[in-house]
């Protein structure tokens, strides 16, 4: 029987095989949409150092080891071995392979039972993302999956999910959780032996086990490799070498270094974090702490925490966020390089840059170091004691409190808030409104990570960039912080070594590397800090007890610095790096050394001091005046009272009513300018008294039964000997110059003046409420 074969019959073949074909993709694709790819993996988060290699990772929440491979990883010969093994015809086929699944089919009849299967990389995938009983209609469903695989990922985003996805036994999946729990090395490092040993255990991961069943996967590996020599895979010289290669893995614990920066960093949901730490400065800087805490627990200082950044890199290379992540006694597992804490005095430097910013101080000038009250607020020095006449270098490198709140007072706290913003300081952003006077000397919360980035600004001219924790961090931004001239007096201020912050007993300084350094301590002695820099690194150190508990022992300068001192020793021993060079925007000129300004006509002593051009000030100094008094030096007059004869010049320092106060209180002898002619009816308008106590607009509570009284006191200027109180416009007392009176107000608004023998006058009001104590 003849079959005619007519071009109408052709046509209606191809349109009918055309309509088929278009009708299997319209179902394809109302299924894709019905029946959505379930390609949504988890990972285990993998922490790896600068290098790439893995230093910590966390199981999924299926308590699985499930590592990504990335495409980088798939090494030639790994990605060659897995496809001669497992599906050689993997780049040719569209996700199943006909030819297999007719020769798996025909050999199963024919044996009557299941001898071979042909499933291809792609269906395996498809098996591993979805788990289902072996059954017909099971492989069917892994033939439309595989279908679907092939249609939205390539042959090596596929081949990646194989290998991510391969059980290797127990709660292993994936060829980089093998690789690293059984070899400790990434999978572009395994060689062909190991490779090929790791393609077996999938197909019987029950009774094929590294490190119990070695010689039977050895004899199992030899015959595949003897195969894959067979087949002209590999060369007769690579499958020797392979051959004779010693099988010697077993399962090993996955690393968990920097616990504190990994579990900070997990938080971000990436599976591969990949960060900037050098392990093994992170393993030298995590004994020296845990040996340094081990020895400061019999003064009950428990804990510790450091971070380093690269100054070249401006990367973080170390971070230890307690000195024991599984020590129980005070909470190792906090994070104390990510705990807010109260900075003590260590945001001083930052302070006096900003004001030599400003032009508002420099390092050679002279401020008073005495006691001071702003509205209720009497800040102290550490050791309880005022110094009077300073220099700001002085201030800083001895870390005096009065000056420093005096420089925020002058700059502004809104400024000094700003420029703490700009760098990262999260919690004084959230704070600024609550913040005062009291935030320069600790009364404010900071990091260790914040500080240490804010001080490794100073190593590089002034200028903040957030130091990065992870490898190619394409977020970080700069700023402006100083200019290269502040930044330059601050270096010079801070890298002194003959000041009273540094460590008592510590004499391991002839090798190590010149630093700049400041150091803090928390009011209650809860936090000591310490933070250094040179040219190569800056180091952050905290110490004392996650507890918050005080200890009396524990300062910045005894307790933190003698850390950071091994710390530099043991990271930059003997570093012939040269020391920062002064900017061609900081000069050097002659001033005088008792105010700090440019030398006036009367000025003898003279010093050198760094200053910035067109910025500090170039007012000549001008502290000492001409005052003309009677013969005898008993009076002074004024251009008004002055007598045509029968006086004389003489030349005296102009000392603020503080000054003066303490000068007196203390027994420092200064030339007093005597007291005015007392029969010069000039009215005088500056100068008017300052009352220090009570101060003005406060509300005071004052017991009914046991009324305690308030104190008088007020600064007056130097020509002043007399001043007059008044208590609700009534005449009170009179006093001598910067003595101190009482008094027991009633209750309710208490008008208060003081005049002085000049006649200048100054008022205040306060508030008595009579209250049951």
């Amino acid at each position: 029987m003849k079959i005619k074969i007519t071009r109408k019959g052709i046509r209606r073949l191809f349109i009918r095989t055309g309509v088929g074909l278009l009708v299997l993709l319209v179902l394809f694709f109302l299924l894709n949409w019905i029946f959505p790819l379930p390609d949504k993996i988890e990972y285990s988060p993998i922490v790896t150092d600068y290098k790439g290699e893995m230093i910590n990772a966390y199981l999924t929440s299926d308590d699985k080891w499930r590592m990504k491979t990335t495409l980088e990883e798939i090494s030639p010969l790994l990605r060659k071995t897995i496809i001669a093994k497992e599906d050689k015809y993997f780049y040719r086929h569209p996700g199943i392979n006909p030819l297999a699944i007719a020769r798996a089919f025909g050999r199963n009849i024919w044996r009557m039972k299941r001898t071979s299967g042909a499933s291809t990389i792609t269906m395996q995938v498809a098996r591993a993302l979805e788990h289902r009983d072996r059954t017909w209609g099971a492989k069917f469903v892994e033939m439309f999956r595989a279908f679907q695989l092939e249609w939205k990922y390539d042959k090596d985003e596929i081949l990646q999910l194989y290998l991510n996805l391969v059980p290797y036994g127990g709660n292993i999946e994936g060829v980089k959780s093998a690789s690293q729990l059984y070899f400790r090395k990434n999978p572009d490092h395994l060689s062909l032996a190991e490779i090929t040993a790791l393609s077996i255990i999938p197909n019987r991961p029950s009774t094929l086990v590294l490190g119990r069943n070695n010689d039977t996967i050895i004899t199992e590996r030899n015959r595949w490799l003897r195969r894959f020599e067979a087949d002209g895979v590999f060369t007769h010289a690579e499958i020797e070498d392979a051959l004779d290669e010693p099988l010697n893995a077993s399962r090993t614990v996955v690393p968990h270094y920097i616990p504190h920066l990994a579990y900070k960093l997990k938080k971000n949901g990436s599976d591969i974090i990949e960060t900037t730490i050098r392990m093994e400065t992170q393993v030298k800087t995590e004994t020296l702490v845990a040996d340094y805490i081990r020895a400061q627990r019999l003064r009950n200082i428990k804990n510790a925490a450091v971070v380093i950044v690269d100054n070249k890199t401006n990367e973080v290379i170390t971070y230890v966020g307690s000195a024991g992540f599984t020590d129980t006694v005070d909470g190792g597992q906090v994070n104390g390089a990510n705990a807010v804490r109260q900075p003590g005095s260590a945001l001083k430097p930052l302070l006096y840059g900003l004001c030599f910013d400003e032009g508002l101080l420099t390092p050679k000038t002279v401020v008073t170091d005495v006691p001071v009250n702003y509205e209720g607020y009497a800040p102290e020095n550490y050791d309880k004691k005022f110094n009077g006449y300073v220099t700001v270098e002085y201030a800083l490198d001895h870390s005096l409190n009065i000056p420093a709140v005096k420089g925020l007072q002058l700059l502004g706290r809104e400024k000094m808030i700003d420029a703490l913003v700009d760098c990262d300081f999260r919690q004084i952003g959230k704070d600024r409104k609550k913040l005062g006077l009291s935030m320069i000397l600790g009364g404010c919360g900071t990091t260790l990570e914040e500080m240490t980035g804010l001080f490794a600004a100073f190593a590089h001219e002034g200028k903040y960039t957030r130091p990065v924790m992870l490898r190619g961090d394409s977020s970080r931004r700069s700023s402006r912080l100083l200019t290269p001239a502040a930044s330059f007096m601050v270096n010079e201020i801070l890298s002194k070594v003959n000041r009273p912050d540094f460590p008592l007993n510590w004499s391991a300084t002839e090798r190590m590397p010149k630093i700049a350094w400041k150091t803090g301590t928390s009011y209650g002695r809860r936090d000591a800090w310490s933070i250094g820099y040179n040219k190569n690194y800056t180091v952050g150190v905290w110490v004392g007890n996650f507890s918050g508990v005080g200890t009396a022992d524990l300062s910045g300068a005894n307790s933190a610095t003698p850390l950071l001192f091994k710390i530099f020793n043991t990271i930059d021993y003997d570093s012939d790096e040269e020391w920062f060079r002064q900017p061609g925007d900081c000069e050097s000129r002659i001033v005088c050394s008792e105010t700090g300004l440019l030398p006036g006509e009367q000025c003898r002593s003279l010093a050198t001091g760094y200053f910035i051009p067109l910025v500090s000030s170039t007012l000549p100094c001008n502290n000492r005046q001409e005052i003309p008094v009677s013969a005898d030096g008993k009076i002074s007059y004024c251009r008004a009272c002055m007598p045509e004869n029968g006086y004389r010049k003489q030349l005296y320092r102009i000392i603020e009513p503080e000054m003066q106060l303490w000068m007196e209180e203390n027994g420092v002898a200064y030339d007093r300018i005597p007291p005015h002619n007392p029969d010069c009816g000039q009215i005088f308008r500056g100068g008017a008294p300052v009352i220090q106590s009570p101060v003005n607009g406060t509300e005071y509570l004052i017991s009914k039964k046991n009324p305690e009284p308030l104190q008088l006191l007020s600064k007056t200027a130097n020509d002043v000997s007399k001043v007059y109180w008044y208590i609700n416009d009534r005449f009170y007392k009179s006093a001598n110059a910067g003595e101190k009176q009482f008094f027991v107000p009633g209750e309710g608004t208490t008008r208060i003046s003081c005049t002085d023998d000049k006649g200048r006058n100054r008022d205040i009001k306060i508030q008595v409420r009579l209250v049951n104590l």
